[in-house]
């Protein structure tokens, strides 16, 4: 049980000596066990510490209270103050003890132990982030091997994925994707009211002066320093806030729920077809696929993301969605007739799609094009920037490229393309293009997602909460 007297040791953190340490053992040895574990009146004894800043939980049986009652007052008293807590469960059996441990520390941004002195059971989060490491580790070295196994293997080395040939599953999505953009005007901070000025701003005022004629001079208005506190507001003046601690402690705990909510958008952003094409929002879609001879290699890759994109994104979208290859001869095909030959004829490729796919683009909204390639065009950067300008100007009609790096250094049996960039310099180029279709910039490979404009503007409302995490500590 956790026990209402303390130590000496506590009573005077400061200048420990041997003979503190001496009569704080001393004091240990005289512990009784008591009768359940009330934590909820140890962690209320302890609270009223105001120069505690480090603070160690040793429990070995579970507590009397639940762990939402343990973790929102714990929450609460730490508001603001700059107190570490690790909680140990020691020589403890009961497994509901380490879950409501691991997760009050885990809620206040804490550590948390499990010792046995059998040896049966053992987690600890020092441990768990060392094991994270350990795995990213592996998964860096084994994408290192994978990579360099694929450039010293033949082309029939590649294995086919399963079922890469039979008929496609067909998923149907229950809402109609909506970019990040669209979807924070429903989810973001400021559609939430979790704008810091949104929550501040009933109980901020703004400082007066008036002149007092019996004084013969200007006089402005004083806040005491208990009641009121002066803000900095977004504009740059200076604000007399009210502190109100309650709504504060509210207002982070909905911070947090807001920032897991974006962290899954991005997870869902991260996986399947959406790691490669990202999310393929329009209702009518034109697909511009890169099979230029350079690709012949992985022609087999470029399959299987074409087969992830039919099944998953295109089932709701309208029956005139239509795939152009973007090499000299271009035509609507099925995804395993593809075959690689050509350059990078991008400029044909979108005069086809434009001219004919939507030719009566004026006529309808929510229009896309989406380029999967892995190289530079034939043609110059500026050269596509003004086409794509020209045509998207005063339609609903974008251009969006997924760009698929990690090929260019893999010999294509010798075949040099019309024109060279390296990664960084391809990425470039497509990011002026997009910017001028007003579209979005998609850049994956083997390793994992580099950079999506729909998972930045996510990052950015998780580094807005962030900000407003910490600018709430103003009281």
């Amino acid at each position: 049980s956790f026990s209402a007297e303390m130590s000496p040791l506590w009573e005077s953190p400061k200048n420990i000596n041997v003979h503190v340490l001496h009569e704080a053992r001393q004091w240990i040895k005289q512990l009784e066990p008591g009768r359940g574990c009330n934590l909820l009146t140890g962690l209320k004894h302890v609270f009223t510490m105001k120069e505690l800043n480090s603070l160690v939980l040793i429990v070995g049986s579970c507590p009397d209270q639940s762990l939402e009652i343990l973790s929102d007052y714990a929450q609460q008293c730490m508001l603001g103050r700059k107190l570490h807590l690790h909680a140990v469960a020691y020589d403890c059996s009961s497994p509901s003890s380490l879950a409501v441990l691991k997760n009050l520390a885990e809620a206040v941004r804490g550590r948390y132990h499990c010792y046995s002195s059998k040896g049966e059971s053992f987690d600890s989060s020092d441990f768990q982030l060392l094991l994270q490491e350990s795995q990213k580790a592996k998964d860096l070295l084994g994408s290192i091997k994978q990579t360099f196994q694929r450039r010293i293997a033949p082309c029939n080395f590649f294995p086919k994925p399963p079922k890469h040939e039979g008929p496609l599953v067909i998923q149907t999505p229950c809402v109609l994707a909506k970019t990040s953009k669209e979807w924070l005007k429903t989810y973001g901070l400021k559609a939430k009211k979790l704008n810091l000025y949104q929550v501040l701003a009933p109980n901020a005022f703004s400082p007066v002066e008036e002149f007092v004629p019996i004084l013969k001079k200007t006089v402005s208005s004083t806040l005491h320093e208990k009641a009121m506190i002066q803000f900095e507001w977004y504009d740059g003046t200076v604000k007399n806030i009210h502190v109100d601690l309650p709504v504060l402690y509210n207002y982070q705990k909905l911070l947090v729920k807001m920032v897991r909510i974006y962290e899954k958008r991005i997870d869902w952003l991260s996986v399947a077809s959406r790691r490669i094409w990202g999310s393929v929002c329009e209702r009518r879609v034109v697909i511009l696929v890169d099979v230029s001879v350079t690709n012949s290699m992985y022609l087999i890759h470029i399959q299987h993301s074409l087969r992830l994109l039919l099944e998953e994104q295109m089932s709701n979208k309208d029956s005139s969605f239509r795939m152009i290859v973007t090499r000299g001869n271009e035509r609507s095909v099925w995804v395993l007739s593809l075959q690689c030959k050509g350059s990078r004829n991008l400029m044909s490729a979108l005069r086809r799609a434009v001219e004919i796919d939507f030719k009566d683009k004026d006529k309808h909204k929510s229009q896309g094009l989406y380029l999967l390639t892995t190289g530079i065009p034939d043609q110059e950067t500026h050269t596509i920037s003004a086409y794509v300008a020209e045509v998207c100007r005063g339609f609903d009609l974008q251009l969006h490229v997924c760009l698929f790096s990690g090929m260019e250094e893999i010999d294509s049996n010798g075949i040099v393309p019309a024109r060279y960039a390296n990664s960084t310099e391809t990425a470039v180029a497509f990011k002026e293009i997009v910017q001028r279709a007003n579209g979005r910039f998609h850049w994956f490979g083997e390793a994992g997602i580099f950079e999506s404009d729909d998972i930045t503007i996510i990052v950015s409302e998780m580094e807005k909460a962030n900000k407003y995490s910490q600018k709430k500590k103003i009281q």
